[in-house]
């Protein structure tokens, strides 16, 4: 009998299991172990990026005091990550709304360009299109190898945004980047226990910038 795709979360899982008792007692057990790895994971990536959140943050509020605007872009699961990120900062529902855009948004942009251009260039184009020097660009890519993500970073870099990068494992390219100006790693070899805090870097990097907003804006 061929596997089933969820063999790979939870291989305690048999095909042929009758005991439902035990297997729920199994996936209880599964899912308390991963809510407490990733409870762990964040609160020690939290705790080791504090001062780099803190820098990035109020770099970020000074540019966005100026009109900058804020870039994001990510494959797979991290273009979902790039999308919530511009959402979060353009739409939250409390602090100061800024200017954020999701490259991953357009489908006829990266479409075209992935036919046109070739997919390593579907956002570096993009940055071309819409950045000015001032902006800011967010780039998301768990391994940290991620080709497009980083020509986008690195011509981030020309053009003189902030740049900034998410990443998982061992932080791969995107960590020893010279075109990375703040770099938060995940250190885990789990996608989604990397993907889940990132969320939480990326809620108090924006808890960061409000902050600065408002202290360098009191009303």
């Amino acid at each position: 009998m061929t596997p089933e795709p969820t063999s790979f979360l939870y291989p305690f899982i048999d095909a042929e299991e009758n005991d439902v008792a035990t297997l729920l007692v199994d996936l209880a057990s599964s899912a308390r172990s991963k809510l407490a790895t990733s409870a762990a994971l964040r609160v020690a990536s939290l705790d080791g990026h504090a001062g780099e959140l803190v820098s990035a943050g109020e770099a970020m509020a000074r540019r966005f005091e100026l009109g900058a605007r804020m870039f994001t872009f990510g494959n797979g699961g991290s273009a979902t990550d790039a999308e919530a990120t511009a959402e979060l900062f353009r739409d939250a529902d409390s602090g100061q709304p800024v200017a954020a855009l999701s490259l991953v948004d357009d489908p006829a942009a990266i479409t075209a360009l992935a036919n046109d251009v070739g997919f390593d260039l579907v956002f570096s184009r993009q940055i071309i299109a819409h950045a000015r020097p001032g902006d800011i660009a967010i780039g998301f890519s768990t391994s940290g190898d991620s080709v497009n993500v980083l020509r986008a970073l690195e011509e981030a870099t020309r053009r003189r945004l902030l740049t900034i990068g998410f990443c998982g494992y061992d932080g791969g390219a995107m960590a020893s980047s010279d075109c990375v100006e703040h770099c938060f790693v995940v250190r885990s070899d789990s996608v989604h226990r990397i993907q889940e805090t990132q969320a939480a870097l990326m809620f108090e990097l924006w808890s960061v910038v409000q902050r600065s907003l408002r202290e360098r804006n009191p009303s």
